[in-house]
């Protein structure tokens, strides 16, 4: 079952004296269960306000207690993890744990039961067990009575890393596309093996291919009832606990009510009785709530299970409740622990009702429990996916608010970098920490949306690149500089990239530089002003951004945008801009453009905006409804990279609109010498 885990207790010194304390302020909890509450909010990223967890004790600890409460927390912080054996023995404990269960293999996937993005510390088994910690990737176990084989599989963002921390001689180590885990496995496994998966951590399409591939060889999968790795991963942290909390109606602008009777409606349309929801996302959009279970994303790790009569059923550890979320979820909303989950299932299944779940995110476990209580499925998209993806006015106007205070903290960082630069002792990781610690300071900030991408020269060509103290770059004068970043706030989320000459004596960027550079801009230009009938997919759009790129010979390999949340996931679906990107674009829906250009081993190139879709202008004798984009990203683009010449004229009245936007909004935030430096990085570009 999801949440399986072990917690920490067992008393200590001064146990009496928080005893005490707890007593007289009127806790519920023990010591005992305080120190299994902290090493949940230690398995959780470090939240903005290091305390903020303390209200899962008492509302109002107080001073005395709150002391002891950090204390007690700065003592279980201070205890080192037991690193455990090293991988080989890793590798070895699993395979024993698996042959004495009866199975010949194990899938490792990066994932987690809630199909995250971002997986708290509990979820990177792949890591553990393999060392390889990029952000996708899989492993295959085989303990064969012929020959024992295992193998890591990574996309082309890692093929270099994956070499630096997986063990060759313990792994085969495979590109994903290039070399398949289909086919590795048809050709390694044999006849009559049982190889293990946890059904709560595939969703079933997942593991289509993999059922294949073993059946080919004459192997099977089968699930496991409890991961092995979980019982060899000795020290594994608990499931991570935060506040959850109510999200402001003035940030969301619906009400949870509202948006509950409306996805009932859409059930009732499809004859269904009930949804059960188990992306954390949705459920935060749902119930205009947030947590902080994973780094990077303000969720809430739960499910739920809506009804056709807009009630619906929430499922978390309830340790988690801030004292003032039961009022808001209010007498619709039933709050139950996640042990019920599976029970709640199955009364599903009894009742024959028929039950929309979504198969691209929805574990294999929730189908399996469902169809064999008897339960009718529906499976078909999460019904909160598209009207989360479309902004309310709230919602719009709170990311433009927040659009700008990040922009001025970029414009900050921008002029920070190009006075210190040139002196030669700005480092890519002292870049990525400046500008993180000027986005802190901002009103509402809650953290990254991701980890900076702070890539200079050679470093900038890795697409999704991140610094390490191993391959960190000192920023030299000449260098292009890559620093793609974010953050979230209570009214919204930011993704902004920018590629900048660093200066210092003689610096200037070749002729080769400046082509690619404007090149990028025109096709990010060329997107940010077009205009489109409703319906339009962002497959559609996708070429507008490569065509200036296309015309000089080249292109890039990623997709031009992909959607973001409002104080929610940085990367949103379904919407998106690339040649994969089939959902029309509705007005509401916030987008990136970020076309770019990388020579592997030289340098990288990309310019960010995030976009809303918005109804544009209709045409003099228009006949169709007709959409644009507004930008709401505020930031200097390089003058120094851009060869005029290129330029049409309307793509440089583009240009310099925006920058006297950028300059006219933002100067008012900034003081007096970082607005000067900003008057003259946003002069017109024919001016000199």
């Amino acid at each position: 079952m999801v949440g399986r885990a072990r917690t920490e207790s067992g008393t200590g010194a001064g146990d009496e004296e928080l005893a005490a304390l707890l007593r007289a302020a009127g806790a519920a909890q023990g010591p005992e269960a305080v120190r299994a509450l902290i090493a949940g909010v230690l398995a959780a990223p470090e939240p903005v306000d290091p305390d903020e967890w303390m209200v899962l004790v008492h509302p109002s600890p107080g001073a005395l207690l709150a002391d002891k409460l950090r204390a007690l927390k700065a003592s279980m912080t201070a205890r080192p993890r037991d690193p455990g054996p090293d991988p080989a023995a890793r590798l070895a404990a699993l395979r024993a744990r698996l042959t004495a269960g009866g199975f010949d293999g194990f899938v490792v996937p990066h994932g987690d039961e809630y199909q995250n993005e971002f997986l708290p510390a509990r979820a990177e088994r792949l890591a553990w067990l393999t060392g390889f910690n990029g952000s996708a990737g899989l492993a295959l176990v085989l303990c064969g009575s012929q020959s024992a084989r295992a193998a890591v599989f990574v996309d082309g963002r890692y093929t270099l890393q994956v070499r630096d921390q997986v063990d060759g001689a313990l792994y085969d180590i495979r590109h994903i596309t290039d070399e398949p885990a289909t086919e590795w496995l048809a050709e390694a496994a044999e006849a009559g093996m049982r190889i293990g998966y946890d059904p709560w951590l595939h969703p079933p399409g997942g593991l289509a291919g993999l059922r294949k591939a073993a059946e080919k060889a004459g192997a099977a999968l089968a699930p496991v009832e409890e991961n092995p790795l979980d019982a060899v991963w000795t020290d594994q942290p608990p499931p991570p606990i935060s506040p959850v909390r109510p999200h402001d109606l003035r940030f969301a602008g619906r009400g949870s009510a509202e948006k509950r009777q409306d996805i009932a409606a859409n059930l009732a349309k499809r004859d269904a009785g009930a949804v059960v929801l188990t992306s954390p996302p949705s459920i935060a959009w749902l119930l205009n709530l947030r947590g902080a279970d994973v780094p990077c994303t303000p969720l809430a790790l739960a499910y739920a299970i809506l009804d056709a009569a807009g009630e619906i059923a929430l499922f978390m550890d309830l340790r988690k409740a801030a004292p003032d979320l039961a009022e808001h979820l209010g007498s619709a909303v039933q709050l139950r622990s996640m042990k019920d989950f599976e029970a709640a299932l199955d009364a599903l299944g009894r009742d024959g009702g028929r039950v929309m779940v979504d198969p691209a995110v929805a574990p294999v476990a929730v189908f399996d429990r469902l169809e064999s209580a008897g339960a009718e499925i529906l499976r078909a998209a999460d019904p909160c996916i598209l009207p989360k993806a479309r902004k309310t006015k709230a919602e719009l106007d709170g990311t433009r608010a927040a659009h700008i205070r990040d922009g001025a903290a970029l414009v900050g960082f921008l002029a920070w970098l190009e006075a210190a630069a040139p002196a030669g002792k700005v480092t890519e990781l002292a870049a990525a920490k400046h500008l993180t610690g000027l986005r802190a300071a901002l009103d509402m900030y809650r953290g990254v949306s991701f980890e900076p991408i702070s890539g200079a020269g050679p470093n900038g060509a890795v697409v999704h690149y991140r610094v390490t103290e191993a391959t960190n770059r000192t920023l030299a004068p000449g260098d292009l500089y890559l620093v793609d970043s974010g953050g979230q706030y209570l009214d919204g989320t930011t993704d902004v990239t920018r590629t900048v000459l660093v200066r210092g004596a003689g610096a200037e960027a070749d002729a080769e530089a400046r082509d690619r550079f404007t090149r990028v801009l025109k096709g990010h230009i060329t997107l940010a002003r077009a205009v489109f009938p409703a319906g339009t997919t962002g497959a559609q759009l996708d070429v507008l951004a490569r065509g200036a790129l296309w015309r000089g010979g080249v292109d890039f390999d990623h997709g031009t945008g992909h959607g973001v949340g409002s104080y929610l996931g940085v990367h949103e679906g379904p919407q998106g801009i690339s040649k994969r990107s089939h959902q029309a674009l509705d007005p509401g829906m916030i987008v990136s453009n970020e076309p770019g250009y990388y020579k592997t081993g030289a340098y990288g190139i990309r310019i960010e905006n995030l976009v809303v879709v918005a109804t544009a202008e209709p045409a003099a004798g228009g006949e169709r409804p007709m959409l644009g984009f507004e930008t709401i990203t505020l930031a200097p683009i390089d003058r120094a990279l851009i060869e005029p010449a290129l330029m049409t004229s309307e793509e440089t009245a583009w240009l310099d609109a925006y920058h006297a936007r950028v300059r006219e909004t933002l100067s008012p935030l900034l003081d007096r010498a970082t607005a000067a430096w900003l008057a003259e990085a946003t002069r017109p570009l024919g001016s000199g």
